[in-house]
């Protein structure tokens, strides 16, 4: 009997109700796709960047439809689109760079051992299970299923079952492209569906929360395969004694409240210099309380609802908390309207790293703002996380260089905020909870879904057994 789930409308309105996946359905679709990956593989280089580009255009064909299920799915019409638009992109991307990458390996000789020359090959891993968030739910199902098939492995996807309208159109571009429809599909279910596919899997990349990114973690290393885990964050901004308030006000906004907060790289701790935090404190609050919502129509307004009603709840106990210990909120706060939730951008003041929004992601557009003397206390404030995503510092640039080269974040933005967004050729390595396993960024992006093989030539006569025979050696 088929399991039926029922997603949100975030907005409000009537759910959307969807076959699930159960996990003996995920493990046929994983033998079909594993039948199929050696003959993708064994593909010349550019016949594989041939049929992405045809994929590139199906989508772009696609895209009305896509960006439509999208808006429904995630309540927000602009980023919507901007999430198509990064796809093509990442899709372009990796069909330029890959060429240089999957080039005729490397040769030479060991230096250990002169008589040995050496060549590498690479393999691709083989299966990949891709398990994405619903934050993002097109941009990072792809940012991890595009340069696993420009490798040559097959994806199995398991999106988020809180934003399933999408894959329809999605797998309907794939499927115009049959040589690519045999090694890339979506099975949707909720937690079963994505157990399943890890244990199917010869690699699997999850994107979403520490505690499921642990049972993921857990999973593959059962099975002994490869997890690339892109996690939670608590990202800090700093501003310094010798930046521009009215920009500093500016950046801490947009890089917390962007996308409703709900972006691991967003903002969620701002520490400001003590000479300039009445007046930053001021200049936030009065941007801040000029955010519209788009609570009327879907396409007006700077911010849109909690994509999964669960966030909002938490936001609202986070502040709850706050409040109940002493912070004060000066503007913003929850906003329910015909059954979606969205959050104007609250400032709090009078905060202490007891609370539970600094001990905890918040994934909304909240910012919690707090004074330090010198640099020390800054950084010491700001490492005071399990969370190691990014972070941002704010200042005189070698003043700002000097301060972040001491935190502790895979990526720090000096005097802008959340550039890891937009910037996806620089790699970077997670810190703390924030995740494990090989970048996503960069060159690493491609080449962590290929073993590296070694083919070692003895060019000398091979040793005989003789060569390790003990002989009795004489004493002075």
């Amino acid at each position: 009997m088929t399991n039926f789930l029922v997603a949100a409308n975030p907005r409000g309105g009537p759910g959307y109700r969807f076959p699930a996946a159960a996990p003996a359905d995920v493990g046929e679709a994983a033998q079909r796709l594993r039948t199929a990956q050696p003959d993708w593989a064994a593909l010349a280089v550019e016949e594989r960047l041939a049929l992405l580009g045809q994929w590139c255009e199906a989508l772009r064909a696609i895209g009305p439809d896509l960006v439509a299920a999208l808006t429904e799915d995630t309540g927000r019409a602009l980023l919507s689109q901007a999430e198509l638009d990064g796809a093509l992109r990442r899709i372009e991307h990796w069909r330029r760079k890959s060429p240089a990458l999957l080039s005729t390996p490397s040769q030479g000789v060991s230096e250990s051992a002169p008589s040995v020359h050496y060549e590498h090959r690479r393999d691709p891993l083989g299966l990949v299970a891709v398990i994405s968030p619903w934050n993002f739910p097109l941009l990072l199902t792809l940012i991890d299923a595009v340069p696993a098939l420009t490798a040559g492995c097959a994806v199995l996807a398991k999106p988020s079952e809180h934003t399933p309208r999408f894959v329809a159109p999605l797998m309907e571009s794939v499927g115009s492209v049959p040589a690519l429809a045999s090694v890339f599909q979506c099975s949707l279910g909720g937690p079963e569906a994505g157990a399943a596919a890890v244990n199917c899997a010869d690699a699997v990349c999850f994107t979403g929360s520490v505690a499921t990114g642990r049972k993921v973690g857990a999973l593959a290393g059962e099975r002994l395969i490869p997890a690339f885990l892109e996690l939670g964050g608590k990202d800090p901004l700093i501003v310094l004694a010798d930046a521009d308030v009215e920009d500093a006000a500016r950046i801490a906004l947009r890089g917390s409240v962007i996308a409703t907060g709900q972006a691991c790289q967003s903002i969620e701790r701002v520490y400001v210099h003590q000479s300039l935090y009445d007046s930053f404190v001021a200049k936030l609050v009065a941007t801040a309380s000029a955010v519209t919502l788009n609570t009327e129509r879907v396409d007006r307004g700077h911010l849109g609802p909690f994509i999964d009603p669960r966030q909002a709840q938490l936001v609202e106990a986070q502040l709850e908390d706050a409040q109940v210990n002493g912070a004060s909120l000066l503007c913003g706060g929850l906003v329910r309207r015909n059954g979606g939730a969205w959050c104007a951008p609250v400032v709090l003041t009078g905060v202490r790293h007891e609370m539970r929004l600094y001990r905890e992601e918040t994934f909304g557009p909240v910012l919690p703002v707090m004074p330090f003397a010198d640099d020390d206390e800054a950084v010491d404030l700001a490492n005071d996380s399990e969370f190691g995503l990014s972070a941002a510092v704010l200042g005189e640039r070698a003043h700002a260089l000097s301060v972040a080269a001491r935190l502790r974040a895979g990526a720090v933005s000096i005097n802008d905020a959340g550039l890891t967004s937009q910037v996806g050729d620089v790699e970077k390595d997670s810190y703390g909870a924030s995740g494990v396993g090989k970048s996503r960024m960069g060159s690493s992006g491609l080449l962590r879904f290929l073993r590296r093989q070694a083919l070692l030539v003895q060019t000398a006569p091979a040793a005989s057994l003789d060569a390790f025979k003990e002989v009795e050696r004489q004493t002075a």
